[in-house]
């Protein structure tokens, strides 16, 4: 009998560490039910635990959990040099520089662009003026010519002589038919067509996927020279034979060009090792491995312990944007094995909604391997065989590096994001205080909206073109995913202070806070962004070590 105990005891401790056991998932829309602070709730049933405000409560036991499915995070990979080199932090004059910049020269396009179009306007006046003189003029000329042939009392249509200058025979009305309405129709007549004519040209509005260099995730629009220049620098930096990660860093902060994005992540990653030799042999290896993975595990997927977690898997793949590309056939089958994978080796946190919207990011960029077209337009099934088993394999490999860096995300209870939340509001109380103070009076919690940010890294807030250029920087930044983050979600909601403090509910304030404008964004708005983000980690660098957490 002490024996079944011991067995009984042993498997309550440990029941984290079996594989495959059945997981709570949460709700990527509201925080999730935390037991450590809801102990007494649970004992006393629907009894209400006593409040004893004042008294912060310490959460003993996660510790406890982190090192009894340690095992699960165990990243497993013998790249450990290439992860030291780039765990190397930035170097921070070069990236201030660069931040400063980024705002400088948005501050001085935004002025020139002032200038142009007041010249511009200024221009076109004074050229409807000199239209509008010479037109009078003309009409002058021609009134004088009619009168002295005394055509003022011809009849209202008129027959052009053979001197006239309409020599093709159609009838023509005569001038002389102004008179026959008020002088002040023919007045208002003239005023309009002035107005008409003063009126600033304004240009076609042209799509923000045509107008914005390696904006869209997926068009090739020309490059400046600027952008040629970048993309050079790139081919070089990796044509050689050991990739300098630290240069690539630099580079790559300010965003990576479409054309050499996927291998860049990649090595940024760790994915891939610096030495170019090495490259194509781990590839092979890590993709042959992934495919291991699949015919090892994944006919389990209908099994009583996996059911709930492959089911949960099919019910978010299809709520995933952009549509017309998740609800491909061919790319559903794809997510579905990545996500089911990833939940059976990582029994620590198992899925939780809102992995499924971080392989998105990756699988479009290494599609870009492979076409030129607009991916969300795409056939995707149309591609070889080979080429869609080289990017699943690659887009799970890159998504499972970075949720090692950010695994207490998603562990039970998700630790990380409530830790990160209440760091953001922390943070937003010291840089914004008249944007805090706004959100207490209308009594908004920032777990309200910000745990989708922290959970789903602004997937949901960002159109994915500037998710991309977003994970440029975060990939190029030392702990980009899991503290940089941080900063630029406090940017995020600062830049929005106006439209904040005039709301005046706390249903205005969610309404805006969980459907931010943003859908018009591009490069420009992301690196200024960034630039404010960056400002943010430097000026409060003495800020608690939980920020960093």
């Amino acid at each position: 009998m002490s024996t079944d105990g011991n067995k009984k005891q042993f498997w309550k401790r440990n029941t984290a560490k079996v594989p495959g056991s059945i997981q709570h998932v949460y709700g990527a829309q509201h925080p999730p039910f935390d037991p450590l602070l809801h102990a007494n709730l649970i004992k006393a049933g629907n009894k209400p635990p006593p409040t004893t405000p004042g008294k912060p409560k310490k959460a003993t036991t996660f510790q406890e959990f982190e090192s009894i499915t340690s095992d699960a995070w165990d990243v497993g990979d013998d790249d450990d040099e290439l992860l030291a080199m780039a765990a190397q932090n930035l170097n921070i004059e070069v990236v201030m520089e660069t931040a400063n910049k980024v705002i400088e020269n948005h501050s001085k396009q935004q002025e020139r662009q002032r200038q142009d179009d007041t010249t511009e306007l200024e221009q076109r006046e004074e050229d409807t003026q000199e239209e509008v003189a010479e037109d009078e003029e003309e009409d002058g000329e021609e009134e004088e010519d009619r009168v002295g042939e005394g055509d003022v009392t011809s009849p209202e249509v008129s027959f052009p002589s053979q001197s006239s200058p309409y020599t093709d025979g159609r009838l023509v009305k005569s001038h002389s038919e102004a008179p026959i309405g008020s002088p002040k129709d023919a007045a208002g007549e003239h005023a309009a067509l002035h107005r008409q004519r003063s009126l600033p040209h304004r240009p076609p509005v042209i799509p923000l996927v045509a107008r914005m260099a390696d904006q869209n995730t997926s068009g090739t629009p020309a490059m400046t020279e600027r952008e040629a220049s970048r993309l050079d620098k790139f081919k070089q930096l990796l044509a050689g034979p050991n990739t300098d990660l630290e240069e690539l860093r630099k580079l790559s902060w300010s965003g990576i060009p479409r054309q050499v994005r996927p291998i860049t992540w990649k090595l940024l990653s760790g994915y891939l090792p610096a030495n170019a030799e090495r490259r194509d042999s781990v590839l092979q290896r890590k993709r042959q491995e992934y495919f291991g993975f699949i015919q090892q595990y994944y006919d389990s997927r209908n099994d009583e312990h996996h059911q709930d977690t492959y089911r949960q898997i099919h019910i978010d793949i299809p709520r995933m944007s952009p549509e017309s590309l998740v609800l491909q056939p061919k790319v559903t089958e794809i997510f579905e094995r990545i996500l089911f994978i990833w939940a059976i080796r990582h029994p620590a946190s198992g899925y939780v909604q809102g992995i499924n919207d971080l392989v998105t990011p990756f699988f479009v960029v290494y599609v870009f391997e492979y076409i030129e077209e607009e991916v969300e337009n795409f056939d995707v099934s149309s591609l070889q065989e080979e080429a869609l088993r080289n990017i699943e394999a690659d887009s799970f490999w890159c998504m499972s590096k970075l949720l090692d860096g950010i695994q207490d995300n998603y562990t039970f209870a998700q630790p990380g994001i409530q830790r990160k939340v209440k760091a953001l509001e922390e943070l937003v109380s010291r840089i914004d205080e008249s944007v805090h103070r706004h959100m207490q009076q209308y009594e908004v919690e920032y777990l309200q909206f910000a745990f989708r940010w922290m959970n789903n890294l602004l997937m949901r807030e960002l159109p994915l073109r500037c998710t991309i250029r977003l994970w440029d920087t975060y990939q190029a930044e030392p702990e980009g995913f899991s503290h940089f983050h941080l900063y630029v979600c406090a940017a995020f909601l600062v830049r929005w202070r106006k439209e904040i403090l005039e709301e005046r509910d706390f249903q205005g304030l969610m309404i805006l806070l969980q459907n931010l404008p943003t859908m018009h964004w591009g490069n420009e708005e992301v690196s200024v962004l960034l630039a404010e983000a960056y400002r943010l980690k430097f000026a409060f660098a003495d800020a608690p070590n939980h920020y960093k957490r």
